[in-house]
């Protein structure tokens, strides 16, 4: 039984092009809000959101893209296999939680006050 070997794509010239051009985009969608400065904010918003559109819908056409659309539909999968605690035994955890915190900051604050008086008083003879 041996275990399935990762496949790995070669990106093809398609897909780095779409990328470089979703780069692109996104470099001119900057620039753009920039150079349109003697323009109206919503001017200068609107060429900002429209371009970011263009590099993210070209973006997803491309294989690294339409990868992490697959990886976010494998999560949301995932995600609804997940049982989830009722009501009750998520604030009996939480109340344990709280215990056994307040128990641990106790038993700190006594170790730290004992070293405290075994060192400066008892070693040091310090008052």
């Amino acid at each position: 039984m041996t275990p399935n070997p990762q496949v790995e794509t070669v990106a093809s010239g398609a897909d780095r092009a779409k990328l470089a051009g979703a780069l692109v985009l996104v470099v001119a969608a900057v620039a753009a809000f920039y150079l349109l400065g003697a323009q109206s904010l919503w001017v200068r918003v609107a060429a900002l959101l429209v371009l970011l559109a263009a590099a993210v819908a070209t973006f997803f056409t491309a294989e690294a893209g339409k990868r992490l659309i697959a990886f976010g539909r494998d999560a949301v999968r995932e995600v609804k296999k997940v049982v989830w605690p009722t009501r009750k035994e998520a604030m009996q955890m939480t109340g344990y939680v709280f215990a056994f915190v307040l128990v641990m900051a106790l038993f700190l604050w006594l170790t730290d006050k004992t070293l405290e008086w075994v060192l400066y008083d008892l070693v040091l003879g310090w008052k």
